[in-house]
């Protein structure tokens, strides 16, 4: 099995045309500041490493940077956490932009006997702690997603509550069924998930991926 880092998950996305943030691979600490002030702030600063792919786990990803410096400590400090973990392998860290919007999962996995299966739900943190998933054979169309989107009990959350706008239920379709594309396509596939994928009024946006292949 391959492991896809982050990096190399942002690729295959956006061959689909699936959105994702704004961002650049940085080596040395200067790069990545350079990319902070090219992006704008503030910025997110993600581990990336074949030997690690959950960034949490050692302290690999920190949020809400809002300068230069800030940069420069979160660098530092990433590469001394990772150092704490053992021989990791630090490809270097991405500079990301700051996202915002309501978060869902989108996942999908090989079921031994329909094939792969798309997963739609509430993401962020509360996605194992809810269960509040659907499913669906791949491929789908987007009437598929449309009907996917609607039978989680959280659909209301998307729709907008207590002044909240409400999402844009076309983006979120088409990327749905964008992923869905990807999957059929991508057979070497065996596992994906994008948690959080970001949605707002305007669009979605794949704030965070994993992919396993079955290429050795």
């Amino acid at each position: 099995m391959q492991k896809l880092t982050e990096y190399d998950c942002r690729t295959l996305l956006c061959r689909y045309k699936i959105k994702v943030p704004r961002a650049e691979l940085a080596r040395s600490e200067d790069d990545a500041v350079k990319y902070a002030e090219k992006i704008g702030y503030p910025v997110v600063l993600k581990l990336m490493s074949a030997d690690m792919l959950h960034k949490t786990d050692v302290g690999g990803v920190i949020i809400n940077i809002d300068d230069a410096e800030g940069v420069r400590k979160g660098y530092r400090k990433i590469h001394s956490n990772a150092s704490a973990h053992g021989n990791i392998n630090v490809d270097g860290i991405l500079v990301e932009e700051t996202l915002c919007g309501r978060q869902v999962i989108v996942g999908s996995v090989q079921d031994p006997q329909f094939g792969p299966v798309l997963m739609f739900g509430i993401g962020g943190i509360f996605v194992e702690l809810l269960g509040d998933v659907s499913f669906r054979v791949v491929p789908i169309t987007r009437r598929d997603a449309r009907k996917m989107i609607g039978e989680i009990k959280a659909h209301d959350i998307l729709l907008g509550v207590r002044g909240q706008k409400a999402v844009n239920m076309r983006a979120l379709a088409d990327t749905l069924v964008k992923i869905s594309n990807m999957i059929e396509k991508e057979r070497d596939i065996v596992e994906m998930d994008i948690n959080p994928l970001f949605v707002n009024e305007k669009e979605a946006v794949a704030g965070d991926a994993r992919i396993v292949m079955s290429k050795q």
